[in-house]
């Protein structure tokens, strides 16, 4: 669970419902209209520009900015120079068969145990990752549609307020309820946009940075191995990709 996700949800949120309340409670923000319009439209606006399989995942993308898998940067590098002071000593051979929980990291491994040179290696690894990237983008574009979309929905829904408030004024009666939707739809539409997705599309964006940057790590370190590098070199080669403070606490450890 990423503590940062939820808190900072749960923050914005209490923010916002507490502004309610002290304007006088939450009833006069609800309504069943405006919430058809903004979430509704906004839902079968973006199914409609997306197609099926990448809309789908996007909800699967949704539950990974609450549960991510962090990639961990100093266990990567303590195991490649493992691997790679073994590959020195007993050969590419030797790392046949070796714990790698990482699938990335492990097919580039086998790759070079089953004799692919470097170049080959590399080309592969980097067709993975741009694969990945293919992947994380079409979810990226699905939560962006919401981000364009739910403002736009809340500028429907705030003109068809006028046009009912409008055609009622000889009505004191319609004037509130119309007012109401009128205003409630801009509302929603910049909370859902603001609040709720806009954060959500960044904290994937983010994520999906930093997996990039651990697969750009594992290639370096297995083409130090390819190239027969001792572990200092690997370990100098990969921490290379990491801010200096990162860099001067693997040192320290």
């Amino acid at each position: 669970m990423d503590i940062a996700t939820l808190i900072g949800l749960i923050g914005a949120l209490g923010m916002v419902l507490g502004a309610m309340i002290a304007a006088g409670g939450l009833s006069p923000f609800v309504d069943v209209a405006s919430v058809l319009i903004v979430l509704g439209g906004t839902f079968f606006a973006v199914m409609f520009k997306t197609p099926m399989p990448a809309f789908l995942r996007h909800f699967k993308g949704i539950a990974k900015a609450f549960m991510p898998k962090p990639a961990k940067k100093d266990a990567l590098i303590t195991r490649m120079v493992e691997l790679s002071d073994m590959a020195r000593k007993n050969g590419l051979m030797a790392l046949d068969n070796q714990d790698i929980p990482d699938p990335f990291f492990a097919k580039g491994l086998q790759m070079l145990v089953d004799g692919a040179d470097e170049t080959r290696m590399v080309k592969q690894m980097n067709e993975d990752i741009k694969a990945m990237k293919t992947r994380h983008n079409e979810v990226h574009e699905v939560l962006r549609g919401w981000v364009d979309i739910a403002p736009a929905m809340g500028m429907i829904g705030t003109l068809i307020g006028l046009v009912q408030m409008l055609g009622n004024m000889e009505d004191p009666k319609a004037i509130g309820p119309a007012m109401a939707v009128a205003l409630l739809t801009t509302l929603y539409g910049a909370f859902f946009a603001n609040i709720l997705f806009g954060p959500l599309l960044a904290k994937l964006e983010t994520y999906s940075a930093e997996e990039t940057l651990y697969r750009d790590m594992v290639i370096r370190g297995l083409r130090n191995i390819a190239r027969g590098d001792s572990g200092r070199v690997v370990q100098e080669d990969m921490m290379a990709a990491l801010p200096p403070k990162e860099q001067a606490k693997l040192r320290a450890a």
